[in-house]
């Protein structure tokens, strides 16, 4: 099969797309005909060579596509339905990925959105969940316009909880239509989040980094009310906790955002597509930053 693969560290020009056996899925595991993969800020990091150091790679975690195989033990779905999933092995940036967690495809959504969906909402719900958000939480979203912000919002609304995000004004409306109460971030945001909740807040989730830690602990009283996706370094600092999947990912959602997406409760992000071909200019606009929605690559 085609994948996306390097076999040296460096600019997106290392990317290339390279032939590799067809993969199997083992018990509990299906395998796609993928249609479309996502791209994620982890890809580039992984072809600087920021996060493994072995050689050659491959790239991908989320897809969506037809079921074409299934693992032992699957009854759940069958050959021929659309699914979309993670990915364990970290290669579904290619003709075929096997998905270790996966679910329909709700009916109202194409391949591409649909493959868009799987990391930011399992980030989401994982962070969501570490914090304990549910009904009457106030939350604070750091970072709050992005595939996993917008995730992250969505979900804590959903759950009853009220919601103010940061983001550059230009994406304030964005918020507001997605439940919430939208502030600037940089200097002053303190001041900012105190003008729409005296109070403070309950709880706050960085997405973003930027340094804005210290200001998080403030409003929410206390660094065991902060979780962070984007900050390791200051989460050290401050002894905030730092989410990442190594403590256990929150797969429940990939099965349950579906409903929500039905029930209009859930509005998945744009998507802007490349070719599988094309990887490397979808990773260089990744990378420039300013992207709203999601890059997906599809395969024909």
């Amino acid at each position: 099969m085609k994948a996306v693969g390097f076999s040296r560290f460096g600019g997106a020009e290392v990317l290339e797309i390279v032939d590799l056996p067809d993969p199997r899925p083992g018990p509990g595991e299906v395998r796609i005909a993928v249609r479309a993969a996502g791209v994620n800020p982890s890809d580039w990091k992984k072809r600087q060579g920021l996060m493994d150091d072995e050689l050659p790679q491959t790239l991908g975690y989320e897809a969506a596509g037809i079921v074409d195989e299934l693992g032992e033990g699957v009854a759940d779905v069958a050959v021929g339905d659309r699914v979309f999933g993670l990915s364990s092995q970290g290669a579904a940036q290619a003709e075929l990925a096997v998905l270790s967690h996966y679910a329909p495809i709700p009916p109202s959504l194409d391949f591409a959105t649909a493959a868009a969906l799987p990391a930011a909402v399992e980030t989401a719900t994982r962070a969501l969940d570490q914090l304990s958000v549910g009904p009457d939480t106030r939350l604070l979203v750091n970072g709050a316009s992005g595939s996993v912000g917008g995730a992250a919002v969505q979900l804590a609304v959903a759950r009853g909880a009220r919601v103010i995000g940061t983001a550059s004004p230009s994406n304030h409306d964005y918020l507001r239509s997605l439940g919430a109460d939208p502030v600037a971030y940089g200097e002053g945001l303190t001041d900012r989040v105190r003008a729409l909740a005296p109070d403070g807040v309950d709880l706050a989730l960085d997405v973003a980094g930027r340094g804005v830690l210290p200001e998080l602990i403030a409003l929410t009283g206390g660094a065991d009310h902060v979780v962070t996706l984007a900050d390791f370094g200051g989460a050290r600092e401050h002894g905030v906790r730092f989410s990442s999947g190594d403590a256990g990912r929150a797969v429940h959602a990939i099965s349950e955002i579906g409903a929500l997406i039905e029930s209009g409760r859930f509005t998945p992000p744009d998507t802007r597509t490349f070719p599988l071909a094309e990887v490397a200019e979808a990773q260089r606009v990744g990378e420039h930053g300013g992207i709203r929605g999601k890059l997906v690559l599809l395969v024909s």
